[in-house]
């Protein structure tokens, strides 16, 4: 749910963050955010993410730049002042409280007439579909109703901005999607503004409007999810955002938004040009599992190589395959699980065949993730 303002509703100008006045943990840091939009910041641990968010919040110092939300500076500001809704990963509810008291708190310390607390209790309870639960203590309730009530305890008090630190990693799988699919109701119920933080980009994927993806302290592509996943920035983004492939590449030839280049065993291959610049002897080509053809007749196909394959795993819905280049690059490819997904001996030579344009070239220095 986008916001409609014309002025960005939170905006980061030029933040930095050090612990030790050398290093900077979080490097001129800007972004800006509509109101009532969904906003993930998404990165490996480490990266960031979480240090931006803290600032956000108060409970860190900027060291430098400025956090405006509603056009007014609030670096200045305690935490308490805020009035932004803060969700954790442990839920921070007080054991010794009921859950209708836990969510009546927020609404006390800041002075509500008795009447309005209980209506709005319960009928927060109600959004979360805990209204019979109002008399439990949290230690009675699952994990999956704990981490409602701490969202709703966020919400109670109506804040216009809700930050949220990996809210759901403590759940399990099943869980953790079902949560996702509460808060997107609960978001595009109430229309506030979100800020979440989590290193599990398939939440990330699943959830956001825009996600800024981090890597050591630098924001190094800031879009919709769509795009981040069909055209991202660099060779870093390409591999943290999904799974991908990356096939080193030398003699890149650059001709307008294209790059011809030479694999090691001499076959050329067209791809687009992600973050190449002319003059750079080496590149790497990033193109997707769910992209390979294996063994294709297609014709339209603009680029094919010979590879060997080593292993097949049934992943139950599609198989993964594994191959191996000449230069022991790895490469893997996905198929549905169907009739045409081909059954290969080990060592087999098979050929791989692509679109230039579901494929990448990429500045070949630019780092890429191993993983969370």
């Amino acid at each position: 749910m986008l916001g409609t303002q014309q002025s960005p509703y939170l905006q980061f100008n030029q933040v930095r963050k050090t612990y030790d006045q050398k290093n900077l943990v979080v490097k001129d840091f800007s972004l800006s955010v509509n109101q009532g939009e969904f906003v993930t910041l998404l990165g490996p641990s480490g990266s960031g993410k979480t240090t931006v968010l803290m600032m956000l919040a108060g409970f860190e110092h900027v060291t430098a730049g400025s956090i405006t939300v509603g056009n007014q500076p609030i670096t200045g500001i305690a935490p308490h002042k805020r009035n932004i809704g803060i969700v954790f990963q442990n839920y921070a509810l007080f054991p010794h409280m009921t859950v209708a008291q836990n969510l009546a708190y927020p609404l006390k310390v800041r002075g509500l007439p008795r009447a309005e607390i209980q209506e709005r209790v319960k009928r927060y309870l109600q959004l979360i579909a805990l209204a019979q639960f109002g008399d439990r203590h949290p230690a009675q309730l699952s994990g999956g109703q704990r981490q409602r009530v701490a969202l709703a305890r966020a919400l109670i008090f109506e804040p216009a901005l809700v930050l949220m630190d990996e809210p759901l990693g403590a759940l399990d799988k099943k869980l953790r999607e079902q949560m996702q699919l509460e808060i997107i109701r609960l978001h595009k119920q109430l229309g506030f503004t979100v800020i979440y933080v989590t290193h599990d980009q398939q939440e990330a994927l699943t959830m956001s409007d825009r996600i800024a993806v981090f890597n050591d302290g630098s924001v190094q592509q800031f879009a919709p999810p769509s795009q981040l996943y069909e055209h991202p920035a660099n060779a870093f983004v390409a591999g943290f955002i999904g799974e991908n492939n990356f096939i080193h590449a030398s003699q890149p030839v650059i001709t307008q938004d294209q790059v011809h280049a030479q694999l090691a065993d001499g076959s050329r291959i067209l791809a687009r040009n992600g973050d190449c610049h002319p003059g750079q002897g080496q590149c790497l080509v990033s193109i997707r599992p769910e992209k390979l053809a294996i063994q294709s007749a297609d014709k339209s196909l603009d680029n094919d190589i010979t590879a060997r394959f080593v292993a097949r795993h049934y992943v139950g819905d599609f198989i993964r395959y594994y191959f191996s280049l000449s230069d022991g690059t790895t490469l893997s490819a996905k198929m549905l699980n169907d009739k045409r997904a081909p059954d290969l001996a080990e060592g087999q030579a098979t050929t791989l065949a692509w679109r230039a344009g579901d494929c990448f070239a990429f500045h070949a220095h630019t780092p890429t993730p191993q993983g969370d």
